[in-house]
């Protein structure tokens, strides 16, 4: 076999795991970033606020059926 024919195929596995990798660890450092930011955007508005919890929507449907009997 001439080395060309061995060679080639191992660059191949090569560059192909070292682009996994890459983009790998792209999507890693991007997820990180996204993570910070969103914990950046909270101190600075304070804690994050839903518009009711569960309880209080639960309390206002029950006043709603008491209020329409």
């Amino acid at each position: 076999m001439d080395a060309m024919q061995v060679g080639l195929p191992i660059l191949g596995i090569v560059a192909t795991a070292a682009a996994i990798t890459f983009y790998a660890v792209s999507f890693s450092e991007i997820r990180e970033k996204s993570f910070r930011d969103l914990e950046e955007s909270e101190s600075e508005i304070g804690a994050f606020k839903t518009s009711m919890s569960s309880r209080k929507r639960r309390a206002a449907r029950k006043a709603e059926k008491q209020d329409n009997f």
